[in-house]
């Protein structure tokens, strides 16, 4: 029998921007929860995200926020759009909550079948004199703070059935052959690709990767299989493919950019 006097868990929110910890940005986005939802456990997963890279804010949200329990808040601001006439929005989606700008951050749940989407129309739940520059403190934290209330997904305005998605990254597959690119570049300049273990997973650890001018021809399980300062492919914690450097740099070492082309062949 459950002891009545357990409390129960604090309403996560959790909160990732591209403001960075040199101004005020992030703490006044607190504040404004906190003083909706004081009971609230606030968690930072990133304010390091490139300025109004909405991509890159979309990869790290997405392979961070399904660790967390469900019921979580999710409150994303990367938004180059701020003030103008793209929607906010709050989404239901796999047992989480979702509040932030309408361009594209949630690409990664909008086509699962449970996903609810409406358009934040409910002013009043905001600041009473919202900046037109910072939505992220007037508009989406007051909103997260009520959702992790228990405020009705329904309460805040109406559905939405044409959200902004980013444009589609699915590698191009073929028969022994998988044509993608890489879509992270993390802070060890590690080379993330939009290629699943699962789609080489057949194939077995003998493969030819290409990468521009670079070749390698094995999939490796950890980094320190090859000697410092060598290249390697591995699967990464986001269960994608990798190209790193064994305590070294790949993007500079390699001279590789974001969206640059990667072609995996059977071999």
């Amino acid at each position: 029998m459950q002891n009545k006097f357990m409390r129960r868990p604090a309403p996560i929110v959790t909160l990732t921007t591209d403001f960075g910890w040199g101004d005020y940005y992030v703490g006044a986005m607190k504040g404004a929860i906190l003083r909706i939802a004081p009971e609230a456990h606030l968690v930072d997963i990133s304010h390091q995200i490139p300025s109004q890279d909405v991509l890159a804010a979309a990869f790290v949200l997405r392979h961070a926020a399904g660790e967390f329990p469900p019921g979580t808040v999710h409150l994303a601001v990367v938004d180059p759009g701020v003030g103008t006439r793209r929607r906010p929005l709050a989404l239901h989606s796999n047992g989480h909550l979702w509040v932030g700008p309408d361009n594209g951050l949630f690409s990664f749940v909008l086509d699962r079948a449970d996903t609810r989407i409406h358009e934040i129309a409910r002013r009043d739940l905001g600041r009473p004199d919202p900046s037109s520059t910072f939505h992220g403190r007037d508009l989406f934290a007051p909103l997260a703070a009520h959702l992790c209330r228990g405020l009705d997904l329904a309460a805040v305005g109406p559905p939405v059935a044409d959200p902004v998605r980013l444009a589609a990254s699915a590698p191009c597959k073929s028969a022994g052959r998988i044509a993608g690119h890489v879509i992270h570049i993390d802070g060890f300049g590690n080379l993330v690709s939009n290629i699943a273990a699962a789609d080489i997973a057949p194939w077995g650890p003998a493969l030819c990767i290409r990468l521009g001018a670079h070749v390698l021809t094995q999939l490796c399980r950890t980094y320190a299989d090859v000697e410092p300062g060598a290249p390697l492919a591995l699967i990464g914690s986001a269960g994608l493919l990798e190209i790193a450097v064994n305590r070294g740099h790949a993007a500079r070492q390699l001279g590789v950019q974001r969206c640059a082309a990667l072609v995996v062949e059977k071999l």
